[in-house]
């Protein structure tokens, strides 16, 4: 079963400009720095991989919750 939100307008408009922009700027930027991060070499021991990998995680996952409200 689907769970209802309560959202003003204005919650409303926020939450879809935090949608594009995440969609349309951050994505893309976390997905660049991966493949510059990935170009570097050994990934094991690579922090800057690592690290875009986890925000990646983290966009992808705020991007799914807010679709689904």
């Amino acid at each position: 079963m689907s769970k209802k939100y309560l959202l003003t307008q204005d919650g409303l408009n926020k939450m879809q400009e935090e949608l594009k922009e995440l969609i349309n700027k951050k994505r893309p930027d976390v997905i660049e720095r991966i493949r510059e991060a990935a170009a570097h070499g050994d990934l094991s021991e690579n922090a800057d991989y690592a690290q875009a990998r986890e925000e990646q995680s983290f966009i992808e996952g705020r991007i799914m919750e807010i679709e689904d409200i």
